[in-house]
C-alpha cells in the first residue's frame, strides 16, 4: 500500500491519473496554508467539485478503510490537510467543525508564531500556548492528526509529549543529514518515536542535502541512518509534491498576508527543480529499489512506502482513542485531559 503523507499540486486531472498510475492508495493534500475559516471553505468546495468530477481516480478519504477501498476500485484516497492552523482562527469550535467536513491533519503553526505554538523561523519558541495545548486536546477528541512539521524544536517536543494520540511530522528530513531548522533534529526524531510517531521523509529540494542534486542513493542512505535511530516502524514518505505549482503560490506558501507585498515585489518566487529520481507521483514506487540497495528488507520498504502510514492513520483517525502509551507518561503529565479553563487558564 503505497501512501504519499503530503501533496500540494496544481490539480488536475492528469495528477491524479498520475496519482493512480504510480499505485498511491493516499495522499494527504493540503487544502489550506494561511486561509482563514472561510477561503478554507471555499477550497473544501472545490476539493467536493473534484471528487465528483474525477470520481473514476480519486475519493475522499475519512478513515484507514478508505485506504482499502481505494487499492480495491484502483484509486487514490485524498485526506485533507491543513498546513497552518488559520482556518480555525480564535475559535476552539472550528476544529470540530472542519473535521466534519473532511479535515484529518492540521499542523499547529507555519512557519511563523500561530495562535496555537512557534514556527520555525521564529527566533524564540516559547512552546504551545493555552490555546495550543487545548485544541491538542480537541484533536485527539476527534482523531485529527497532529503535525509538527514547520513547527519549533520546543513546540514540536511539547506538543509530542502533551498529546495523548501520537504525533506526526508528515514531511522532514534529519537536520543531521541537512543542517537547516525546517528539519527535525535527532533529539526531536527519537521522541516522535518514543511516542509511536511517524516521520514523512520529504522530497521538496530544500530539505535535502544536495538539493536538487540529490540522488536516490543519497536520500535512501539517509534513511537507512534514520532507521538505526528511531526503526524503519516509525519512518514513511511525505514529499511534499509541488508539482504544476507557479512562483505565486510559493510566494502565498512563504509570506501568507503577513508581509507587505512591496517587501519582496523584486524577488522572483520559483520552485526548485525536484531530484532527478523524483518528479511526480510516478516514482513513487522507485524508492523502493533505492531502500532496498540501502540495506532494507522487504518488510521495512513497504513499511515506509505505505504500510506505517496505513497503521498511523488506522489508531489515529478513530475518535475517542486518547489512552497514552505508557504508565509512566500518566505519571508525568497527569491523566485528566478535560476542557477546563479554570484549571488550565492562568489566573488574572
Amino acid at each position: 500500500m503505497l501512501i504519499d503523507a503530503t501533496q500540494y499540486c496544481n490539480w488536475s486531472r492528469s495528477i491524479f491519473e498520475e496519482m493512480v498510475a504510480g499505485g498511491l492508495c493516499g495522499v494527504q493534500a493540503t487544502v489550506a496554508y494561511h486561509e482563514n475559516f472561510r477561503d478554507t471553505v471555499d477550497n473544501l468546495v472545490a476539493w467536493n467539485w473534484r471528487f465528483r468530477r474525477h470520481g473514476d481516480l480519486i475519493l475522499p478519504g475519512r478513515t484507514a478503510d478508505d485506504l482499502e477501498r481505494a487499492r480495491r476500485t484502483g484509486r487514490t484516497a485524498i485526506f485533507l490537510g491543513l498546513q497552518n492552523p488559520s482556518p480555525i482562527e480564535a475559535d476552539i469550535g472550528l476544529v470540530r467543525v472542519l473535521h466534519d467536513l473532511g479535515i484529518r491533519f492540521m499542523q499547529l503553526s507555519y512557519n511563523n508564531q500561530s495562535l496555537l505554538c512557534a514556527g520555525w523561523t521564529e527566533p524564540e519558541d516559547a512552546g504551545l500556548t493555552n490555546m495550543g495545548k487545548q485544541v491538542v486536546e480537541e484533536m485527539n477528541r476527534l482523531g485529527m492528526v497532529v503535525d509538527m512539521s514547520h513547527s519549533g524544536e520546543r513546540s514540536t517536543l511539547e506538543a509530542i509529549d502533551l498529546s495523548r494520540r501520537p504525533v506526526a511530522v508528515t514531511h522532514a528530513n534529519p537536520s543531521s543529514w541537512h543542517a537547516t531548522a525546517r528539519n527535525k533534529s535527532d533529539h526531536v526524531l527519537k521522541q516522535l518515536a518514543a511516542r509511536r510517531g511517524m516521520v514523512g521523509l520529504s522530497l521538496y529540494p530544500v530539505h535535502l542535502a544536495q538539493g536538487s542534486a540529490t540522488t536516490i542513493e543519497d536520500f535512501c542512505d539517509m534513511a537507512a541512518r534514520l532507521s538505526d535511530l528511531i526503526g524503519p516502524e516509525h519512518i514513511g514518505i511525505g514529499s511534499d509534491l509541488c508539482r504544476g505549482q507557479p512562483g505565486s503560490v510559493l510566494q502565498w506558501m512563504r509570506e501568507g498576508r503577513w508581509r507587505p507585498p512591496l517587501a519582496t515585489e523584486r524577488e522572483a518566487f520559483e520552485f526548485p527543480p525536484q531530484p532527478a529520481f523524483f518528479r511526480s507521483s510516478l516514482d513513487f514506487a522507485g524508492l523502493g529499489d533505492g531502500l532496498r540497495a540501502a540495506g532494507f528488507a522487504a518488510a521495512e520498504v513497504a513499511g515506509i512506502l505505505g504500510d506505517n502510514w496505513h497503521r498511523f492513520m488506522r489508531a489515529a483517525f478513530e475518535p475517542g482513542k486518547d489512552a497514552p502509551p505508557d504508565a509512566a507518561h500518566d505519571a508525568q503529565v497527569g491523566t485528566s485531559r478535560a476542557f477546563d479553563l479554570a484549571t488550565d487558564m492562568p489566573a488574572t
